[in-house]
């Protein structure tokens, strides 16, 4: 039997039983529009978390009190940690291959300004903010290099305290009663938007020192350093590791870069995306199952065929290829549907939902499409070698 026989035999017998055809091929069409649609929003996802981390820059080492990883006996007090001083972010500022060194604060207060009153989060940075955060200034300017120690009571204002507190003011100039200081506002920043749920534009920005004192710390949150791209990571990873324990007698603090933290959230959300494909896949399964049973049943209702085509010569393997093929054909056109459908409604809920985001990974879909195919040459091949080992005379005598 030529291919062009198997071809002309399985279409002709796909077109002869349309509906069944139809019911079959939905199965594995809704199974892969699933896996396209769920692998979609969480590529989507995976993209946006990404997006949102980098847009502070990738060349940005943090430093955090206390260490991340346990191992021997207790200590006592002398393993208590030692907190990240104003003294640490200058000694770091030194280090070559840096650019810029800043301890953070934050927390929540009330601001008033104009008799308006807002609670809003109180970010305690350094002048240098703007270019470690990647946070330009929309109008004036940001807070200006000072004495760390004993800075100026200097504010910039986010995008959204200046709307509440001032309107269509501005308020460059303008005091602001930060908890219980008072700021003189010298900027406003551009609008930034949310991050991972926090608000930065809901926000006032003041000199470090002023948030250690208003929250009664000892030491900063965190230190941010940005260094130069040239600049070899591992090399300035020692630097500030030998440099920080120099100051506090013990390595009592946590360095992570930007790469690492990207890595291991970027292994998360592969997961992730892996995870909600292969529960779209499940649907694939039950398409599988309508495929065994409609080539099953399609065995029983040609037996007479079969038997005609054993009696002119055909042999067992050429019945089989030609059932076979037949369920493989059924499959992959149920998951060319199910691809444009599943295409389709990832681009429907990109367009009617644009705040949730939805990018089609085609590799997820093409490798769900060669996984329909041979769903159904597995569904169809119990059925095909029944077919292929009926007795041609027995398969007669059923007309």
């Amino acid at each position: 039997m030529r291919w062009a026989d198997y071809a002309r035999l399985t279409v002709r017998s796909v077109r002869a039983h349309r509906l069944r055809s139809l019911l079959t091929g939905l199965g594995i069409a809704v199974g892969i529009a699933a896996v396209v649609l769920l692998t979609s929003i969480g590529e989507g996802i995976h993209r946006y978390v990404l997006n949102e981390f980098t847009q502070f820059g990738t060349t940005v080492v943090s430093i955090a009190p206390g260490r991340t990883k346990t191992h021997g006996a207790t200590v006592g007090i002398f393993g208590t940690t030692r907190p990240l001083t104003l003294g640490d972010v200058r000694a770091l500022e030194r280090l070559p291959g840096v650019d810029a060194a800043m301890g953070m604060v934050s927390g929540n207060v009330e601001v008033k300004a104009g008799g308006r009153a807002r609670r809003v989060s109180v970010m305690g940075v350094g002048a240098r903010m703007p270019e470690i955060y990647r946070f330009p200034v929309a109008s004036g300017r940001f807070l200006p290099p000072d004495d760390p120690e004993r800075p100026r009571a200097l504010a910039v204002l986010g995008a959204r305290t200046a709307r509440e507190l001032f309107g269509d003011a501005s308020p460059l100039g303008a005091r602001v009663q930060v908890a219980d200081g008072r700021f003189r506002v010298v900027g406003v920043m551009a609008a930034k938007g949310n991050f991972l749920g926090f608000d930065l534009d809901d926000a006032v920005y003041v000199p470090t020192a002023w948030t250690l004192a208003m929250f009664d710390r000892e030491g900063v949150m965190e230190i941010d350093v940005l260094y130069a791209p040239e600049t070899d990571t591992g090399a300035l990873v020692r630097s500030v590791e030998r440099t920080l324990t120099a100051r506090h007698g013990r390595l009592d603090f946590t360095v992570t870069t930007q790469a690492q933290m990207l890595e291991t959230l970027g292994s998360v959300l592969s997961v992730l995306t892996f995870a909600v494909g292969a529960l779209g896949s499940i649907s694939l399964f039950v398409g599988a199952i309508g495929i065994l049973t409609i080539m099953t049943i399609a065995v029983r209702e040609r037996t007479a065929e079969i038997g005609l085509l054993r009696a002119l010569g055909a042999r067992g393997a050429q019945v089989l290829g030609l059932f076979l093929g037949e369920a493989v054909v059924l499959s992959a056109l149920g998951g060319l549907a199910g691809l444009a459908l599943g295409a389709g409604l990832a681009a429907l809920v990109r367009a009617f939902v644009p705040s949730l985001p939805v990018h089609t990974p085609w590799t997820y879909a093409l490798l769900s499409l060669a996984l329909s195919a041979a769903i159904g040459l597995l569904a169809g091949a119990l059925p095909a070698r029944r077919a292929a080992r009926l007795d041609p005379v027995e398969a007669l005598r059923a007309e």
